[in-house]
């Protein structure tokens, strides 16, 4: 004989679904709040350096996706040019000054699918300036064999593109250095992908050709800086691992094209959001030092700054040992540059962030770290907008021997009330504060 409870199971079951059909659509909406609203961000007292802002490009569109920038002086006139990676328009753009303080813009290569980094070589040994380019092919995730890095031939009609490796998910960085010792320049590439991704270095077999050997199989590779880490005279890899796990790698050059592979560093947060990797010899000990951003939030819909996003340095202490410290909190750090900004003989960082709770019209989105020369750093706010900087460089961009800074914008997601592309800070003279 069946019980109560059995016979009133069977009618409940057949009735539930009816009335979360008829209810759920009657609940009275919820007031929702941006996360980052009730957070808190990161700003510092305004800088004691004089700092004057400058759009130097105005972006073709109202979202600009910049990519990567630097300083240098392209076309050989004397004067400092910035060289721009923009995912919006996929192309590499040179910008460079003129007359009266305005600035023109000439595109040096177009139907580059999201252009992430561009490399300054000779790639051809004929004297000019080539590009090695590092594409994503899709700024957003994607696990797709959609990456490449590709040669921009400088030639006298304009840059001509060979593909130099295909058939790998999204590229995010390409290095240049001699890593075999045959007096050619090999390449270090970071295959970011998305679920799956690589370290690679590709061997120069001349003739534009260059064969790729795997030093790490591992997502979200971001930066592969070359220099000689451990001091034997050859030249080694760094890598910043970030999707799967929060990796620092180096691939220690063994010479003959022989690595050995060796992890300096990692965390338990999985959250940590490494967004970069700088090489510099921060403390002028004579060895390279290695600089890591932290703060990058693209993978959630509502980037929200955290108390561990800030900037790390590795501190290079011989034999392959690394000290880490923390020298400065920013909420969504997402880029850095390295240099002497104050003029005083030591090494400075310039930081930048994605998204500082910019619901919050103070937070900073441009911050100067001063070195005490003990490596003690005073943050100074640079600047409040605009908002969403991923890439930062410095260098001297008027001629007046004094360093600028230039940022470029990322705008995925809002708000865009103050948006910018490529935007430089040109440091003015006048009274330095104490």
């Amino acid at each position: 004989m069946a019980k109560w409870h059995d016979v009133w199971l069977v009618p409940l079951v057949l009735l539930l679904p009816v009335v979360a059909w008829w209810g759920i659509p009657r609940i009275p909406p919820q007031r929702q709040l941006p996360v980052e609203a009730v957070l808190g961000g990161t700003r510092y007292e305004p800088t004691r350096l004089p700092f004057e802002r400058r759009s130097l490009s105005d972006p073709a569109d109202a979202r600009p996706f910049i990519a990567h920038v630097q300083v240098l002086d392209f076309d050989d006139d004397g004067r400092a040019d910035v060289l721009v990676c923009d995912a919006k328009q996929n192309c590499i753009k040179l910008l460079s000054a003129s007359t009266g303080g305005t600035w023109s813009e000439r595109i040096l290569a177009a139907d580059l699918a999201a252009p992430a980094h561009a490399t300054v070589l000779d790639v051809d040994g004929d004297g000019d300036r080539d590009l090695v380019v590092s594409l994503l092919g899709d700024i957003l995730p994607n696990d797709g064999v959609i990456g490449r890095v590709v040669w921009l031939e400088n030639t006298a009609s304009g840059f001509e593109t060979h593909t130099l490796l295909d058939d790998v998910r999204r590229v995010a960085d390409c290095q240049a250095g001699d890593l075999d010792g045959d007096g050619d320049i090999d390449l270090a590439v970071a295959v970011f992908g998305y679920a799956r991704g690589q370290v690679l270095w590709l061997e120069n077999r001349g003739d534009g050709r260059y064969r790729d050997h795997e030093l790490l199989n591992a997502p979200g590779t971001i930066h592969v800086p070359i220099a000689d880490y451990d001091g034997d005279g050859d030249l080694d890899i760094a890598a910043i691992v970030s999707q799967e796990d929060e990796e620092l790698w180096a691939f220690e050059n063994l010479g003959g094209g022989e690595f050995r592979s060796r992890r300096l560093w990692f965390t338990i947060n999985d959250d940590l959001g490494s967004a970069g990797l700088v090489a510099d010899d921060l403390d002028q000990d004579g060895d390279i030092d290695l600089l890591l951003p932290a703060g990058d939030n693209l993978e959630v819909a509502h980037a929200h700054p955290q108390g561990y996003h800030g900037c790390l340095w590795f501190e290079n202490r011989g034999n392959w040992q690394f000290d880490m410290r923390r020298i400065s909190d920013l909420g969504t750090t997402y880029a850095c540059a390295v240099a002497d900004l104050d003029a005083d003989g030591d090494r400075d960082v310039v930081l930048v962030s994605l998204v500082n709770n910019w619901t919050n019209p103070e937070n900073a989105s441009v911050v100067w770290l001063e070195n005490d020369g003990q490596q003690n750093f005073t943050p100074w706010q640079i600047d409040k907008q605009p908002t969403h900087r991923v890439t930062v460089a410095v260098g001297d961009l008027d001629g007046d021997g004094r360093p600028d800074v230039v940022t470029g914008g990322l705008h995925l997601n809002g708000p865009f009330d103050r948006v910018g592309g490529v935007v430089a800070w040109f440091q003015k003279q006048g009274q330095v504060s104490p």
